[in-house]
């Protein structure tokens, strides 16, 4: 189990450098379209879409190594008033609801991305595929179920066999 959460947890390390390498395109992209636009009058066409996609996928890959690092918003501020047993029983609904959830989430999302590869969807302005953004959101996804998954698998261990 300790190397199904190791995997998990590196995998959610590089898609969260990836993220890091999208948030720096996104500030140089901004960046270059205010100098673009202030010197020689000519911003960077679709600066705008671009933007929207790059966030988009930042959003979608850093989402599994904040579940890592338990960044998200959680109600442990009451439950850790609760016996541990008890604690664990709250992590289990938890998880297995976060996990369907996200399960189906990242399926769909999956689906749409392949009808729109299908059907040849672009972007207005520079006519820039859609689908691979939309992959790599799913690709996040499907890691922040790796990640719930093995809180869930830890949570019903504690339930199980912690005293």
């Amino acid at each position: 189990m300790k190397q199904f959460a190791g995997l998990v947890s590196g995998l959610s390390s590089v898609l969260d450098k990836m993220s890091g390498l999208l948030m720096v395109s996104i500030m140089l992209l901004i960046v270059a379209n205010i100098f673009l636009r202030v010197l020689f009058n000519h911003p960077v066409l679709g600066a705008y879409e671009y933007v929207g996609f790059l966030t988009a996928a930042l959003i979608g890959l850093s989402l599994a190594n904040c579940a890592v690092k338990k960044g998200h918003i959680a109600i442990s501020f009451l439950v850790e008033r609760l016996p541990e047993r008890v604690q664990a029983v709250v992590d289990i609904f938890i998880n297995t609801a976060a996990l369907l959830f996200w399960g189906f989430s990242a399926w769909y999302i999956c689906a749409y991305a392949k009808s729109i590869a299908v059907n040849g969807v672009v972007s207005a302005t520079t006519q820039t595929p859609i689908s691979p953004f939309i992959y790599l959101v799913a690709i996040g996804l499907f890691v922040l179920c790796l990640v719930l998954l093995a809180n869930l698998i830890e949570s019903i261990k504690k339930a199980a066999f912690d005293r």
